[in-house]
C-alpha cells in the first residue's frame, strides 16, 4: 500500500509542478500579487509531496519489500541497514527520484527564505525551476517508475553491486546531486532575469549564494568519489579521467567561473552577459552529465541505465532546456548593457582572465570526453578510440598552470585600476617562497623530475600570495595585536572564505604533485613468511585468515611493514566475495602519514609448484596523499565560511537590534 501512496503523490507532484510552472509566471506578467505569492505555496507543496514519495521508497528498501522490482534488483535481506538505504539511490530509478527531491527542495528553500528578492523575479525563478521539475517528474513516471510491482514476489533480492556497498558511495551521490541540481537555481535566476530584462548588482547578490552552495556540494561530492575510488577500487589512484568523472568535473569548472563572474556583477554591475551565459552552461553541463550516466552510451562503474528510451527522453530534456535557454539568451542579451570600464591591470581583468582559462579548460575536457562517442556514432560503431590521461595531461594541465599562478595575483588587485608598483612589492615574498621551495625540493629529491619541483614552487607561490593578501586586508603589520584581532573578528567572512579556498588549491597541488611524481609501485606474488623490499621498507606476509562478513566471505591478510628505523606497521588488506552477486572486491589497507600513504592490496591466491599458496600483492607508496584530501577539505571549508556571511546569504533578512 505504501508504494502505491508513493506513486500517487508523485503524480500529484507532477500536477502541482505543472501549475507552478505557469501560475507565477502569469502573475509576474500581470503584476498580480496573489498569483505570484501562490508560487511560494506550490513550491513547498511540491517538495512535501516528493518527500513523501522518496520516504515511501526508503521504507520499501528498509523492510526489504521484494514485491518492488527496484528493491529486488538492488537489495538483499542480509544487507546492512546503511546499504539498504543507500540502495535507494544506487540505481537509475531511485537516483532520479533523489534528483527531483533535491530540485524541489531548492525551490522550496527559495520560496521560504527568499523574502528579500524582488517578487516578480522570484515568481519567474520558481516558475522556471518548476518547468525543470515537470520534465524530470514526467521522465520518472513514464520511463523510470521506481514503484513497479513484481508478481510472484521473490523470496529475496539480487543485492546491490558490491563495489557500491561502501560508506563513501553511500554519501557520494547525494552530495554530487546537491551540486548538480543546485546549479539549477543559478540557471533559473539567469532565465528569469532574461525574461524580465533586468540584471543588476542585486541580481548578482541574489544568485551568488546559490551558486556557491552548489559549488561547495559539488566539490565535496567529487572529492568523496575520488576518495572512494582511491581506497575501494584497489588501483592505488584517486583520479583516472574516466568519462563519468569528467561529467562532474566539467560543471565544476564552469561553476567556478560562474562564482568569480557573479562577483563582478555584484561589485561593479559588469560581466552580466558572461555571468548569465555561465549560469546557463553550468546547469546544461550538469544535465549532460545526467545524460551520459543514464543513456547507456558509457560503460563505467558509475553508470546506471542501459535503456535507449531513457537516454532519448533525457536527450530531449537536454535539447529543450539548453536550446530554449540559449535561444532566449541570443534574443535578450543585446539589451543587457555593461556600462563600466576597467584598466588592463585590475581585479576585473584578473577575473576575466580566470573565466577565459576555466572555459577553455572545460572545452578541452568536454572534447576529450565526447570525441570518442561522436566518432563511434559517425562510423556506426566501426571506429572506436579511447582518450585517456595522456591527452588530458598534455592539453589540460598547461592551461591550468597560468590560471592557478594568477590566484596569488588577482585578489591583490584593486577594482577598476590596480597599481603595479604596490603589486610588485607584495609579490616579492611570494616569488622568494617559490624559488626557495624549488631549491629545497631539488635538494631533497635530486632524481627529479624537475617539473615536480616547479609544481611545489607554484604551490608555495599561491600560498604565500594568499597569506600576503589576507595580512594586507586586515592590516596585520600596521597596528597592535589587539587591534588586529578585532579586525580579524570583524573582517568579511566572504573574503576570508575566498582566501581559505585559494589556500586549499595550493595544498591540493602539493598532494597531486607528490602522488603523481613520486609514487612507488610493486606488484608481485607472496607466500606466507615471504618478504619483499621497496625503497627503505620491508614488507612481510605473516598470515591469511578466512572469515565471514554480514553478506560476504573474506580473505584477510596480515602484513608487517618495517621501516628503516625498525619501527613496524601492521596492515590488514582484505579480499571479499559476495555470494549473492557472485562478485569479488578488494579492501585496501592504507596507513596514512603526513608525508606518504602506504597502500596495500591482496588479490587472488594460486598454488605453486611446491604446493604452497601464493597471493597476488600490490604495494604502493603514495607521497603527500594526506595533503591532497586536506586541500579539498580546505576548499570546502572556505566555501562554507563564505556562505555563512549573512551579507552573502540567500536573501534571508537579518534582524536589526533595537
Amino acid at each position: 500500500m505504501i508504494p502505491e501512496i508513493g506513486l500517487f503523490v508523485l503524480f500529484l507532484a507532477l500536477i502541482i509542478a505543472a501549475i507552478q510552472a505557469v501560475v507565477p509566471m502569469v502573475g509576474a506578467v500581470r503584476q498580480d500579487v496573489y498569483l505570484m505569492a501562490l508560487g511560494n505555496r506550490l513550491a513547498v507543496i511540491q517538495f512535501f509531496l516528493v518527500t513523501i514519495s522518496f520516504t515511501s521508497l526508503i521504507y520499501a528498501f528498509v523492510i526489504s519489500d521484494f514485491s518492488l522490482l527496484i528493491v529486488y534488483n538492488n537489495s538483499h535481506s542480509l544487507k546492512p541497514l546503511l546499504y539498504k538505504i543507500s540502495g535507494v539511490w544506487g540505481n537509475h530509478e531511485g537516483s532520479m527520484l533523489l534528483w527531483v527531491l533535491i530540485l524541489s527542495m531548492f525551490g522550496a528553500a527559495l520560496a521560504i527564505w527568499g523574502k528579500n528578492i524582488s517578487p516578480t523575479l522570484k515568481a519567474r525563478v520558481l516558475s522556471v525551476q518548476s518547468m525543470i521539475g515537470v520534465a524530470f517528474l514526467a521522465f520518472i513516471l513514464f520511463t523510470s517508475n521506481p514503484f513497479l510491482r513484481l508478481n510472484p514476489v521473490p523470496s529475496d533480492g539480487r543485492g546491490l553491486n558490491p563495489v557500491l556497498q561502501d560508506p563513501g558511495l553511500a554519501f557520494h551521490p547525494p552530495l554530487l546531486y546537491l551540486g548538480y541540481v543546485g546549479f539549477s537555481m543559478a540557471f533559473s535566476f539567469a532565465v528569469a532575469a532574461l525574461i524580465e530584462g533586468k540584471i543588476d548588482d542585486k541580481w548578482g547578490r541574489w544568485v551568488r549564494p546559490w551558486a556557491l552552495a552548489a559549488w561547495v556540494f559539488l566539490t565535496a561530492g567529487i572529492a568523496l568519489g575520488s576518495w572512494w575510488a582511491y581506497y575501494e577500487l584497489g588501483w592505488g589512484g584517486w583520479w583516472f579521467w574516466d568519462p563519468v568523472e569528467n561529467a562532474s568535473f566539467i560543471p565544476w569548472l564552469l561553476g567556478t567561473a560562474l562564482l568569480h563572474s557573479s562577483v563582478v556583477v555584484e561589485k561593479r554591475e559588469g560581466f552580466k552577459n558572461w555571468t548569465v551565459l555561465l549560469a546557463i552552461l553550468t546547469f546544461s553541463m550538469s544535465l549532460l552529465g545526467t545524460f551520459l550516466v543514464r543513456s547507456g552510451i558509457l560503460t563505467s562503474v558509475h553508470t546506471f541505465a542501459t535503456d535507449p528510451e531513457r537516454g532519448l527522453f533525457i536527450l530531449l530534456i537536454l535539447f529543450v532546456t539548453i536550446g530554449g535557454a540559449l535561444g532566449l539568451f541570443a534574443i535578450r542579451a543585446p539589451i543587457i548593457k555593461n556600462n563600466f570600464k576597467f584598466a588592463p591591470v585590475s581585479r576585473e581583468s584578473a577575473l576575466l582572465y580566470n573565466n577565459l582559462f576555466l572555459t577553455i579548460g572545460c572545452a578541452i575536457v568536454l572534447l576529450g570526453t565526447l570525441y570518442p562517442l561522436f566518432l563511434e556514432f559517425a562510423s556506426n560503431g566501426e571506429s572506436k578510440v579511447s582518450i585517456g590521461p595522456p591527452y588530458f595531461n598534455i592539453t589540460f594541465l598547461p592551461i591550468m598552470i597560468p590560471l592557478v599562478a594568477a590566484i596569488a595575483v588577482g585578489p591583490m588587485l584593486s577594482w577598476k585600476r590596480g597599481v603595479i608598483g604596490e603589486l610588485y612589492v607584495k609579490l616579492l615574498f611570494a616569488a622568494g617562497s617559490c624559488l626557495i621551495t624549488i631549491f629545497i625540493v631539488l635538494i631533497l629529491v635530486p632524481e627529479g623530475p624537475i617539473l615536480a619541483a616547479c609544481s611545489m614552487g607554484l604551490a608555495a607561490w599561491i600560498a604565500a600570495g594568499c597569506l600576503i593578501e589576507w595580512a594586507s586586508r586586515i592590516r596585520l603589520f600596521n597596528s597592535k595585536s589587539i587591534t588586529n584581532t578585532g579586525r580579524l573578528i570583524k573582517s568579511s567572512k566572504s573574503a576570508n572564505g575566498m582566501t581559505l579556498a585559494h589556500l586549499g588549491i595550493a595544498i591540493l597541488i602539493v598532494g597531486i604533485t607528490g602522488a603523481s611524481a613520486w609514487q612507488k609501485e610493486i606488484t608481485t606474488s607472496m607466500a606466507i613468511g615471504e618478504t619483499i623490499k621497496v625503497n627503505n621498507y620491508s614488507l612481510t606476509l605473516k598470515k591469511v585468515q578466512i572469515g565471514k562478513g554480514p553478506n560476504y566471505n573474506l580473505e584477510r591478510g596480515t602484513f608487517s611493514l618495517i621501516k628503516s628505523n625498525n619501527s613496524s606497521i601492521i596492515m590488514h588488506p582484505e579480499r571479499r566475495y559476495f555470494p549473492v552477486a557472485r562478485q569479488a572486491t578488494t579492501e585496501a589497507a592504507i596507513k596514512t602519514t603526513l608525508l606518504a600513504d602506504f597502500y596495500l592490496v591482496i588479490g587472488e591466491s594460486r598454488d605453486t609448484i611446491d604446493n604452497k599458496n601464493e597471493w597476488t600483492v600490490r604495494f604502493y607508496i603514495n607521497p603527500m596523499m594526506f595533503w591532497l584530501w586536506l586541500g579539498v577539505a580546505t576548499m570546502v571549508l572556505g566555501g562554507l565560511l563564505s556562505l555563512s556571511d549573512r551579507r552573502r546569504g540567500i536573501s534571508i533578512p537579518v534582524r536589526k537590534k533595537a
